[in-house]
């Protein structure tokens, strides 16, 4: 056990120099980029006018709940048996549309996630073909995203595409 981490310590330098000199990686910075293209930004104000229209419906049916919970406790006492299991079943079956209508809209796999995925994908893509076009064009093997990089200490300005990509994209 001593002697194979021995070996791999003294061969670490090696490898490391070896990757170091046939291996060129440049950066990008994904949110800088995103930031910069006007399609992402009008995708993403779509993505919130939905948002905020699917938001107010859940909202409004859980005030409707709200309503007739506050009207039974109100008229609790002066119903029948009868009625209050059929009010209960009301707000109880009022609060599941809502959960239900929330689970729609913003669940996993809710409608919000399937028009993000839509309206950004597209864009995505375009991103990843400019980067891998840059890429091929320079020789770099692999392309890494800065913003995501949290163990990035320090990085040449001259390692960073990220306005090369914007060009492709003709965004300014």
């Amino acid at each position: 056990m001593k002697q194979r981490f021995l070996t791999v310590l003294l061969l670490l330098p090696a490898v490391i120099g070896l990757q170091a000199k046939d291996f060129t990686v440049a950066y990008v910075d994904l949110q800088y980029i995103l930031k910069n293209l006007p399609q992402y930004e009008s995708a993403q104000e779509q993505l919130n006018l939905i948002a905020k229209r699917w938001q107010k419906e859940v909202t409004d049916l859980e005030q409707e709940a709200r309503v007739l919970t506050a009207n039974y406790q109100t008229e609790q006492i002066f119903l029948s048996e009868t009625m209050r299991k059929q009010r209960e079943q009301e707000i109880i079956d009022k609060e599941k549309q809502a959960q239900d209508l929330k689970r729609k809209y913003f669940g996993q796999d809710g409608e919000l996630n399937k028009k993000r995925e839509a309206l950004l994908k597209p864009i995505q893509d375009e991103i990843y073909t400019a980067i891998q076009e840059i890429a091929m064009q320079k020789g770099y093997q692999a392309v890494k995203d800065r913003s995501a990089e949290p163990s990035l200490i320090y990085m040449s300005n001259k390692l960073d595409i990220s306005d090369q990509v914007l060009n492709k994209l003709g965004a300014k």
